[in-house]
C-alpha cells in the first residue's frame, strides 16, 4: 500500500470504520513507514482534541446567569424608554413656556419704553436732519 492511499484512509482507520483486511494493511504500512506513522500520531492527537471539545462540561448556573443578564438589560432598556418618552413630552412644554415668557417680556419692555421715553416731534428733529448737509458722509466714514 502506498502513502497516498494510507493518508486518505487514515481517518477511517483511526475511527475503526474499515474492514479487517484494510485495517491490517494500513497497520503494516504504518509500522514500516515512519512518515505515515508520524502523520497518524498527529491525526490521533487532533481527533482526541476534537472529541474532548465535542462534549464540553455543562455549567448548571449558565442558564441562571444568562436569564439574570437579560432581565437586567430589559430593566435598563425600560428605564431608557421612559426617559426618552419623558423627554419627548417635556421638551415641547419647556419650549412653549420659554416662548411665552419671551413674548410677555417683550410686551412689558415695549410698554415701558413708550411710557418713559421722550417722543420728538417732526419740528424737533429738523435740526438734526439739517446737520447732515454740513458734513459729507464720506468724511464721516473715512474717520
Amino acid at each position: 500500500m502506498n502513502c497516498q492511499i494510507v493518508q486518505k484512509k487514515l481517518i477511517f482507520f483511526l475511527e475503526k470504520e474499515l474492514s479487517e483486511t484494510e485495517m491490517q494493511a494500513i497497520q503494516e504500512h504504518l509500522d514500516s513507514c515512519p512518515d505515515c506513522a508520524l502523520f497518524a500520531e498527529e491525526m490521533k492527537k487532533t481527533l482526541s482534541i476534537l472529541d474532548s471539545e465535542k462534549n464540553p462540561e455543562i455549567n448548571p448556573f449558565f442558564y441562571t446567569r444568562v436569564k439574570a443578564k437579560l432581565e437586567s438589560q430589559m430593566e435598563t432598556q425600560g428605564q431608557a424608554m421612559r426617559r426618552s418618552a419623558l423627554r419627548r413630552v417635556l421638551q415641547p412644554v419647556a419650549f412653549s413656556i420659554i416662548l411665552l415668557l419671551g413674548i410677555y417680556g417683550g410686551i412689558k419692555l415695549g410698554k415701558t419704553a413708550t411710557t418713559t421715553g421722550t417722543v420728538l416731534t417732526e419740528q424737533e428733529m429738523v435740526p438734526y436732519w439739517n446737520a447732515l448737509d454740513d458734513e459729507p458722509i464720506e468724511s464721516f466714514l473715512l474717520d
